[in-house]
């Protein structure tokens, strides 16, 4: 059973301006997007490949060193019924992984229908599909991260460290 954290406890972090990194990890790609809980706004990075993050190497390992996160927001994907199946068990072994080599703390969110929102945000923005490729997960991660820093302002969701 995952630790319930009252948002309380996350408007409290804004006081102490912590820097996040999102990933929305996919079999290939994870998309990587970063905010603070100073501004609470987030912003898309990039995409790297999932091999680097679950080694911890490379584009990834970088990314972590330049950004500095002090919290790792990642996307959990559920099923409509809110249940996880095999992709977030895998997701959840790599963030182990994560937590084992980083001593970060990695919070969770539902991510549902994030990809579709993504997709829907840049056509809407006037990117075309092929204009889309390699930048639609981090938008995705962006968007989530964006999700979880406004429920810190509203109060309007409990969010668990598991």
């Amino acid at each position: 059973m995952p630790w319930l954290l009252p948002a309380t406890y996350f408007r409290a972090l804004a006081l102490k301006n912590v820097r996040v990194l999102a990933l929305d990890i996919g079999e290939k790609r994870v998309g990587v997007a970063c905010g603070d809980t100073c501004t609470l706004v987030a912003l898309p990075l990039q995409v790297v490949d999932a091999q680097l993050v679950e080694s911890y190497s490379g584009t990834f390992k970088r990314l972590v060193e330049d950004h500095e996160p002090e919290a790792f927001v990642v996307g959990l994907p559920k099923s409509l019924d809110g249940t996880e199946g095999m992709q977030a068990q895998r997701i959840r072994k790599v963030v182990q992984n994560l937590r084992q080599k980083l001593r970060i703390p990695v919070y969770f969110v539902d991510e549902r229908l994030s990809s579709a929102q993504a997709k829907r945000f840049m056509r809407d923005q006037g990117f075309s599909e092929k204009q889309m490729r390699g930048k639609l997960d981090c938008v995705a991660a962006s968007l989530f991260l964006q999700a979880w820093f406004d429920s810190l302002v509203t109060g309007t969701e409990e969010l668990y460290e598991p």
